[in-house]
This record gives structure tokens, C-alpha cells and sequence, in this order.
């Protein structure tokens, strides 16, 4: 049996033990092998028709009285309640709405306020070095706001770098560019044990493994819900409230949503209690609700089961890489290690933008990041340990015809 017959084989006995293999039939997918669900999870079946109810009948009959008819207003927290259980938060915790953009200000400028901030004598905010662009430029201008100076390091580092001047930490729970898995509880505590507040970015590790917030003592995280949870491009993402905080969270953007009396149209603000504090202005119904229909693909699936098919998938696509791909080809920069990876994985090679040109050309559809790597997205609820070997072939085949 040749090595492409034993891989072919093993792929095959892998899916047929898969037991999330069920779900794929209830995503919209072809003969496209697609791993790029880090960046736009695929489309759940039941998304359209769910859209067409919310339209043609909760907007085009009901109007205005969808808003209560139809549950529209509760559903930032009804939603939140959903993804709970995926991060591991009890309900009551999470709000859904904005972007991960305005949440992760929200958080950011909140957590400040939580340690008392330059008057208290934290007057510094940590933020993980390798953060996505957004989280970076929002710690820069959550500094500029709140007084505080901006101090970018490596994760790894914080334990040791905070201390009484530290204000709030911003940290990425998985690297975008590398699949790189932070140590959340660890630094987590290393946190507290200063006396400040952490925010967590769980963009990259919601719907891909087990977060824990609760469990672990988070105070404030943030994600989004057009990747691993397949909500849809531009889907609203979330903010984590931890309970014991939200009497004393601070929003710095206090709408009329999170108003304690959004219809009494007061002049001063009075905040609402629980989650409803991470609330601004009208919620996005549309999009909303869409997420909403995507997250039932959810009911009945274990966290757990993602997390060790993810680390299955990740191992045997790079078993297959390095089979199929000739020695000095490719380099990943993924850690091997099951503790430190996400659920993704990068690799370094010349000529990448073009290498993945020619990828989706060919029907793998992975992603590049400037300037030199190739993302693989592996998402478990739909992704196979057959198209896991063909895109590694695939890939092989690539370079070796541009070598």
C-alpha cells in the first residue's frame, strides 16, 4: 500500500468513527474543501428560511409588534444564553450585540473603571503584542480615554509584567496568525493576583474548544459569531459580564437600551441590572435572529467532542503536510502541542499570497496573511478527515509544481 492509499485509508476510518459527522448535513457546502470557517463559518440549512419568517412575516405583517410578539427585544440576552454554555458561562452573563470592536471597548474602558483606574494609581493597560489589528488600535484609544499608558507584550510575558500600576489586561484566548493557544487560566490568575481585571478576546476559540470562563475566574470577554459559531458575515458579536461585576461595570457608550428604564426616555442615565448593561441602541434583528437559527446546529453537542475532533483534524493534516509537502517547502509556526494550539493551522512558506491563490483554484479555500502564511481553518462540526488529507495533497502538489 503506498503512503497517499494508507492516508486515504485512515481518513476514511477516521470519518467513519467521526460521531459530529451527522452535522455537516446541516450546513450548505459542496465540493469545495473549506478552511477558512476562522474567518466566515458556513451557512447552517436552516438559516434561510428562518430569515424569510423574520421578514416576510415578524417585519413584513407583525411590524412594530414583533418587538415584544416576536421576542425581539429580549433577544441580545436570549441569544447571550445560547453561546453561554459554549464558553462556559452560566446564564445571565452574556449580551449580544455590536460588533467585536465596539465590545472590546466597552470592556476594555469597563475594566479600567473596575480597578479604579489612574486615580487608584493603575495606570497602565497590557495588551498581548500580537493582538488582531482592531483589539490594538481600541487599547490604544481606551488608554488615550481613561489616562493610562499603553504597554504591548507577548501573553506569555504578563504573568510577570503585572503588578499594582496595571489597570486591565487584553489578551487574545488564541493567536489569529499562528492558531496559538494562551495559557486563559493561568494568566487569568496571574491577573488577579495583582489586583486587576483581564478581558479576553475568544474570537478564535469560541465553537473551536473549551473556554471556561466561568470556571476560571474571567471577569470581561468579548467574540465574535461569524466564525466557529457560523452566524454570518457581519453577524453581532458578545460581551461577558462575570456576575460578581456587573453592579459595578462602567460602560463608557451607556445607550438607551441599557437604560433601566429604556421607555421612561429620562434625561440622566441609570444603568439596568445584569447583562443588559452591555447594551447601547437597537439591536440588529435581522442578523440577530439569523445567529440565533445557527445556533441550534449547537443542541446536543458537546464542547468537548469539538475540541478533541479539532486537535484529531489539526494532527492528521499535519501528518498529511508533511507526507505530502517536500522537505523546506513549508515551516508551521502552529504549536505541536495540544495545549497551545487552537484550531487552525499556519504555515509559513514563500510566495504564500500565490500558493493560495492557487489553493482555492484547485477547491481548497484556506486563507493568507501577510506576508508570508497560510491559514487553515479547521471547523469540527463540518469538516472531514478525507477533505483534511485531500487539502494536504493538494497542497503538495502545488508547491511541487512551483518548485
Amino acid at each position: 500500500m503506498s503512503e497517499t492509499e494508507a492516508l486515504l485509508d485512515r481518513a476514511a476510518k477516521l470519518d467513519k468513527a467521526d460521531e459530529l459527522a451527522r452535522l455537516r448535513e446541516h450546513f450548505v457546502l459542496d465540493e469545495v474543501v473549506y478552511l477558512d470557517g476562522n474567518s466566515l463559518g458556513a451557512l447552517p440549512r436552516s438559516v434561510p428560511g428562518r430569515v424569510a419568517d423574520v421578514v416576510q412575516r415578524e417585519w413584513g405583517r407583525l411590524r412594530i409588534r414583533s418587538w415584544t410578539e416576536s421576542g425581539w427585544w429580549t433577544a441580545p440576552e436570549r441569544i447571550g444564553d445560547l453561546i453561554a454554555p459554549l464558553v462556559g458561562a452560566a446564564a445571565g452573563q452574556i449580551v449580544v450585540g455590536d460588533s467585536t470592536s465596539v465590545n472590546v471597548f466597552k470592556a476594555v474602558v469597563g475594566a479600567v473603571r473596575l480597578s479604579g483606574g489612574p486615580e487608584a494609581g493603575r495606570d497602565e493597560i497590557l495588551v498581548d503584542e500580537s493582538t488582531f489589528p482592531t483589539d490594538g488600535y481600541i487599547a490604544e484609544s481606551a488608554a488615550r480615554l481613561t489616562g493610562c499608558a499603553l504597554r504591548p507584550l507577548a501573553p506569555a510575558d504578563v504573568p510577570a509584567a503585572v503588578g499594582p500600576r496595571t489597570a486591565a489586561v487584553l489578551v487574545n484566548h488564541v493567536d489569529y496568525r499562528t492558531g496559538r493557544l494562551h495559557d486563559l487560566p493561568g494568566i487569568t490568575a496571574a491577573v488577579h493576583a495583582a489586583g486587576a481585571p483581564v478581558v479576553w478576546d475568544l474570537c478564535h476559540s469560541a465553537g473551536a474548544l473549551p473556554v471556561g470562563l466561568d470556571e476560571h475566574g474571567v471577569d470581561l470577554a468579548v467574540g465574535c459569531t461569524y466564525k466557529y459559531l457560523n452566524g454570518g458575515p457581519g453577524s453581532p458579536a458578545y460581551l461577558y459580564v462575570a456576575e460578581r461585576h456587573q453592579g459595578d461595570f462602567d460602560s463608557p457608550l451607556p445607550g438607551w437600551n441599557s437604560h433601566a428604564e429604556p421607555f421612561g426616555m429620562r434625561p440622566g442615565y441609570a444603568p439596568a441590572d445584569g447583562a443588559l448593561r452591555g447594551r447601547v441602541g437597537t439591536p440588529d434583528i435581522l442578523s440577530m435572529l439569523a445567529l440565533e437559527e445557527s445556533l441550534k446546529v449547537w443542541e446536543g453537542v458537546s464542547v468537548e467532542a469539538v475540541r478533541e475532533k479539532s486537535l484529531a483534524l489539526t494532527d492528521f493534516f499535519l501528518e498529511c503536510v508533511a507526507a505530502y509537502v517536500p522537505a523546506g517547502l513549508v515551516a508551521s509556526i502552529t504549536p505541536e502541542v495540544h495545549a497551545e494550539r487552537g484550531s487552525q493551522v499556519a504555515l509559513r512558506c514563500d510566495g504564500a499570497a500565490a500558493v493560495m491563490d492557487d489553493l482555492i483554484a484547485r477547491g481548497v479555500v484556506g486563507d493568507f496573511r501577510a506576508p508570508d502564511v497560510l491559514r487553515f481553518g479547521f471547523t469540527p462540526l463540518y469538516v472531514g478527515f478525507a477533505e483534511v488529507e485531500r487539502a494536504a495533497r493538494v497542497l503538495g502538489e502545488v508547491l511541487r509544481g512551483r518548485s
